[in-house]
């Protein structure tokens, strides 16, 4: 199992995000992976806690995050939810793949107004193709806040040299 320690994007820094040594990563720098939702996600301050093709988990601060009434925006929590999800699918997906988002959705259940919120994606299916997550932000008392389903594709990654 990858777990990574806390990493922060801090928002509107310029980072060098750490290189993942796990056998389902093969190497693949993080920011390669990241950079494809990376920049939207570092400026949200989104800190990603742990990335394994099976699970996803991370944490977003309200503050900054939020609509005209100073509630969370629901817009972030579904950017949440896509960028850990995104991650785990890309974990999955391996070397020569990239995962790529083809439909995300959400519920939202109640707003928040502070503190920070908690992303757990839990894969649904893990196949060569496509990679579905089930992903749960709660607040910081545990209450759920909203539930999203990711559903990403596999295809060959850019940087990947074909085989014709």
């Amino acid at each position: 199992m990858l777990v990574l320690t806390p990493l922060t994007l801090e928002r509107d820094a310029d980072i060098a995000l750490p290189r993942l040594s796990a056998p389902a990563w093969q190497g693949v720098p993080m920011n390669n992976v990241a950079r494809s939702g990376g920049e939207l996600a570092r400026r949200m301050g989104i800190e990603v806690l742990e990335i394994t093709p099976q699970l996803g988990r991370a944490r977003m601060p309200v503050a900054g995050n939020t609509q005209p009434y100073g509630l969370l925006h629901g817009g972030a929590s579904v950017l949440l939810a896509e960028s850990i999800g995104s991650l785990a699918a890309n974990a999955h997906a391996g070397a020569e793949q990239a995962a790529l988002g083809l439909e995300v959705s959400a519920t939202h259940h109640r707003a928040v107004s502070e503190g920070h919120v908690h992303a757990e994606a839990r894969a649904l299916h893990l196949g060569r193709r496509v990679a579905s997550y089930d992903i749960t932000i709660s607040d910081d008392e545990g209450r759920r806040v909203c539930t999203a389903r990711l559903t990403c594709m596999m295809v060959p990654r850019p940087d990947t040299p074909r085989r014709d």
